[in-house]
């Protein structure tokens, strides 16, 4: 498995970090893990090609994660010109949310004729699915039920393993969901401020034992946690790294 993260920001694209988008490349293709609304700039920068990419996966319906949709399929209709099936992938009720936000932004795009197949599958804790061919499985992660269910992922190919906790604050899913990976990409918002929907420092600290994947980095950092200079038992994720497993 190679990880590159397009986009390591949170929803304010702080940092001039643009929002959450990881491009995931497993044995069987490639997948968009979330599809935040700087996604296609994201894309373009990296000179990605779109048309390679066979699936979408989100964690949860903010637009800092999932506004990038209609975009992403504009260009397949008119700019990459695909032909070939995009798989959208994601927490239950993800048609009704796809269609919402595509017919908001650009009415007849869901419905109305399209020139490649779209094909939609949820995935919820306890009913993994196979993506791109990697083992997924959901977890579930406390953010906002709003925008949800929310959840994170444990990815899973070639006797590696990646874990990706999404937008959550802290909970005990999270243990079982790092246990053994060999890269935990963990959110974390600030660097003590403890708040109702993300993670910050010292509670990743607290439990840094319990979380036993090799290696950690932290991803969707607020400006107080871009700015904290103090020393860290983990990386700092930026725009356009990329990890291989």
């Amino acid at each position: 498995m190679q990880l590159t993260i397009l986009g390591s920001g949170d929803a304010f694209c702080s940092g001039g970090r643009f929002n959450t988008c990881l491009k995931l490349d497993g044995p069987g293709g490639s997948m968009l893990v979330d599809c935040g609304a700087t996604t296609m700039l994201a894309l373009n920068r990296a000179g990605i090609d779109r048309n390679a990419i066979d699936t979408i996966l989100v964690t949860h319906f903010h637009g800092d994660h999932f506004a990038g949709l209609p975009f992403f399929i504009l260009d397949a209709r008119f700019v990459s010109r695909r032909r070939t099936p995009l798989r959208i992938a994601g927490p239950k009720g993800l048609a009704e949310r796809c269609r919402a936000i595509v017919e908001t932004t650009f009415p007849g795009f869901w419905d109305g004729p399209q020139d490649f197949p779209i094909e939609t599958g949820e995935i919820s804790p306890g009913a993994p699915l196979t993506l791109c061919g990697m083992a997924v499985t959901a977890f579930p992660a406390v953010h906002d039920e709003r925008a949800g269910p929310c959840q994170s992922y444990r990815f899973e190919a070639d006797g590696k393993v990646l874990a990706f906790s999404g937008d959550t604050s802290w909970t005990e899913a999270l243990v079982p969901l790092a246990a053994g990976a060999d890269v935990f990409l963990c959110e974390c918002y600030t660097p003590a401020t403890r708040i109702a929907s993300h993670l910050d420092w010292q509670t990743i600290a607290d439990n840094r034992a319990r979380l036993t994947a090799r290696r950690l980095i932290l991803t969707h950092m607020g400006p107080p946690m871009l700015a904290h200079a103090g020393p860290l038992d983990a990386e700092r994720a930026f725009d356009g790294m990329v990890v291989t497993l």
